[in-house]
């Protein structure tokens, strides 16, 4: 599993194995694009908005939050994000005519691709409980109806979620509504993906986010992937890692999966990939690290490192760990050091599911290389030790000095287009990380200063009652969360829901006693208020901040952009004797740019003026200089109590009858929107109603390829009967003693209370199961 992949002898052109999924990109990447222009009939709008993705001229694609360049290619568009678009601009509408020839009941049997396949929302509407029907009404109508039910509750009975899409005007309106109405219940999607990242970075080198740009790609000499699928998630990518690949640099991958896009890449912009057989090999060392083995995986790795560096000490030989950087940057080397010679490679095998040779191959690549990039997703965040995870890395790409030096670094690869954006100004549930203080002085209020809920927390209230409404900037909440069946029994209960989307999703069927959907403009669409056409901002993985402009027209010329809506629904809640100009604010962005500079000035200032920057404008990253803002001033190597993934859990050996289930997504996918039932890298075809297991298992456990079987959660906390039935067997090359199914179909499996500590990420990447027949 762990062996160096095939290539020409120049370390890029890729000889596939038989056992190789497809490549990612190629010709099949072409063919799924010309699929969902046919599926979604977009219209010749498509052509201009796809040369347009992703530049500064243009708009920010909606889907990842992969790094913009300023000199882009002639299409900066990928296979995701061309869906994305395609989805988009879809030729069809779910409007007020839809909605009379479906009650809510109906609506509830249909699956998440056919509730969004029914096309683009375009009026606001009112849930109708006589007739069990959305009933289209007014603005006007829908604002005083939200602001009536939200007068009359408590608020901090009151959630404010936000899905990660919003861009950085609407997300700063949408804070200030919430802490002004007097609640930082501000959960956002970071909740269920980078929360690790921003919990353990920030104790690790004093910076929540990543110290990685695109430039530092074209100078690094090893690039190291931990569980992060490049291909389906940031495909955009592919090409800094082409770029390095032919430049001879090692890329090693640490990921349970063989995914495409980490195996070969086939650019599509290439004539000679496009006309012949060949693909560029990205990862040059392959391990399959079993589910939740990351920790025993990076001490096997940081072991290598300090006992190669304590040889050469006994030797006279050259130091192998940056002793000055060490010295003068760190603390705490010391006794991550002793815990490292102490661990034994008896457990680091066993829990890592690789062997010693393996990464000890891998170790050496890394000691081989002077500037080293670490890219990981949520395969090290969505762990009960995501935050450990996280910090175990850094660990290991402290004690070479590869942080805060050009060409090496940190690099978390975000999901959705402006989720770290959204927290950067200000969206957070943590009061400490918001500028409470100028917000009072800027706004002239006392905002609250004891914490809101999370994503958990909200779960939590919503199933014992204390939660009362919820209020949805975009996404699909209901789906993404944990404990399917309790939250969407709770849900119903809740006395308000108010969902501001651009299309139907299963949070829209599962509605409160009181029930708005308010349709709003995409990304891709012309927002056009008072002072004309606007630009919005997003920020993406790497920390800069890009502009954004449609350039289509809107669906229907009764949707609203984000920004209107949430100002609509704050004017018709709050005092009209407020400080806030929310109606300047509709008329021209560029004012809301201005207020958040002044809330944010060390981040923002001159922010209209740096936004007309072709490649946008980087946000300050003291790490980035070296510069440690933690609470010792230097960065601070964490030292591991162990190496189980889930300590206070079952367990699951190998040979166990209980396995480690880890949800992941197809490439015909963007988080809980479904554009088919297919999976081209998988080679799965009009099925995600399955459960990949290794062949190894399927013999084990007496079950056969092909059978329909139901997975059971195995949890000792509670009661609760968690199960999905109706899963097809499908042989999969991954470790024995795991097995895989689609997000979110599996989250019904996944109990609310298992999460990362610290973070309260959902651990959805090791959750304990037991698979039988039937």
């Amino acid at each position: 599993m762990a062996d160096s992949l095939p290539t020409d002898g120049h370390g890029a052109v890729h000889v596939p194995a038989e056992s190789d999924p497809p490549s990612a990109g190629g010709w099949g990447s072409i063919k799924a694009v010309a699929g969902s222009v046919l599926r979604d009939r977009p219209g010749i709008a498509v052509v201009k908005a796809l040369a347009l993705q992703n530049k500064h001229e243009g708009f920010t694609c909606s889907s990842c939050a992969w790094a913009k360049p300023a000199h882009p290619h002639a299409a900066e568009f990928c296979e995701s994000g061309a869906k994305a678009t395609t989805w988009e601009l879809t030729g069809k509408r779910a409007g007020a005519e839809f909605f009379e020839r479906h009650t809510l009941a109906d609506l509830a049997g249909w699956s998440d691709h056919a509730l969004e396949a029914a096309g683009r929302l375009t009026v606001p509407l009112r849930y109708d409980a006589c007739l069990d029907r959305y009933r289209e009404i007014s603005w006007e109508e829908a604002f005083e109806g939200i602001g009536r039910e939200l007068r009359a509750l408590e608020p901090d009975s009151v959630v404010f979620y936000a899905s990660g899409r919003a861009a950085l005007e609407t997300s700063y309106l949408w804070q200030l509504f919430a802490r002004l109405y007097g609640t930082n219940n501000l959960p956002d999607s970071s909740n269920m993906c980078h929360e690790s990242t921003s919990v353990g970075l920030k104790k690790s080198i004093g910076s929540p986010v990543g110290t990685v740009d695109l430039e530092d790609f074209e100078h690094c000499d090893a690039i190291f992937f931990f569980g992060q699928n490049v291909g389906v998630s940031s495909p955009r990518m592919l090409h800094p890692l082409q770029e390095a690949r032919q430049r001879g640099v090692p890329i090693v991958t640490f990921n349970p999966l063989r995914e495409s896009g980490l195996v070969a890449f086939s650019n599509p912009q290439s004539p000679v990939e496009m006309l012949t057989p060949g693909s560029t090999g990205i990862s040059t060392q392959y391990l399959q690290v079993r589910p939740g083995g990351d920790v025993a995986a990076l001490t096997g790795l940081c072991k290598c490192v300090i006992e190669a560096d304590d040889a050469a000490i006994a030797t006279g030989g050259a130091r192998v760990i940056d002793a000055a950087f060490v010295a003068q940057h760190t603390q705490g080397y010391d006794e991550l050091a002793q815990a490292m010679q102490r661990a034994s490679w008896d457990d680091i095998e066993r829990e890592s599911g690789l062997s010693r040779a393996s990464l000890e191959q891998a170790a050496q690549t890394y000691m081989g290389a002077q500037r080293v990039i670490g890219v990981y997703g949520m395969g090290l965040t969505q762990h009960r030790e995501g935050v450990l995870n996280v910090q175990m890395l850094a660990n290991w790409l402290l004690l070479r000095g590869n942080v805060g030096t050009p060409g090496a670094g940190l690099c978390p690869v975000r999901g959705h287009s402006n989720v770290q954006g959204q927290r950067t100004v200000g969206i957070t549930e943590k009061p400490e990380l918001a500028p409470l203080d100028q917000l009072a002085r800027q706004f002239q209020f006392e905002p609250p200063r004891h914490k809101g809920l999370d994503t958990v927390g909200a779960c939590q209230g919503v199933l014992d009652g204390s939660v009362r409404a919820f209020l949805g900037l975009g996404g699909n909440f209901v789906r993404a969360v944990p404990e399917t069946a309790l939250i969407e029994s709770a849900w119903q209960r809740l006395r308000l829901t108010v969902q501001i989307a651009t299309k139907l999703n299963r949070s829209h069927v599962m509605h409160g006693e009181v029930a708005y959907l308010l349709p709003c403009l995409g990304r891709v669409e012309i927002d056009r208020q008072a002072s004309g056409e606007q630009t919005v901002s997003t920020e993406d993985s790497t920390g800069v901040m890009h502009p954004s402009r449609g350039v289509a027209e809107p669906a229907a010329a009764t949707l609203r952009s984000e920004l209107a809506i949430v100002a609509g629904i704050a004017q018709a809640t709050l005092p009209p004797e407020g400080t806030v100009p929310w109606q300047a604010w509709t008329d021209d962005y560029a004012r809301v740019r201005r207020a958040i500079a002044d809330t944010f000035p060390k981040i923002f200032h001159d922010f209209n003026e740096r936004l007309a920057t072709p490649g946008g404008f980087a946000r300050p990253n003291a790490a980035r200089q070296r510069v440690w803002e933690t609470d010792s001033g230097k960065a601070v190597f964490t030292t591991p109590q162990g190496m189980d993934a889930d300590p206070d859990e079952v367990p699951t050996p190998v040979e166990g009858d209980v396995l480690r289930l880890f949800t992941l997504r197809s490439d015909d996918q963007f988080n809980t929107t479904i554009y088919s039932l297919d999976d081209r890298f998988r080679r799965i075809e009009g099925n995600r109603r399955v459960l990949l297991m290794n062949a190894q298992d399927i013999d084990r456990l007496g079950l056969r390829a092909g059978e329909v079987v139901t997975a059971r959660t195995e949890w000792r906390q509670d009661d609760v009967r968690r199960e999905v039935g109706g899963l097809t067997v499908v042989a999969y090359d991954l470790p024995p003693g795991s097995v895989a199914g689609y997000y979110p179909e599996l989250n019904p499996l996944m109990p609310l209370k298992h999460h990362a500590r610290e973070s309260h990420v959902p651990a959805a990447k090791s959750i304990p199961v037991r698979v039988h027949a039937g």
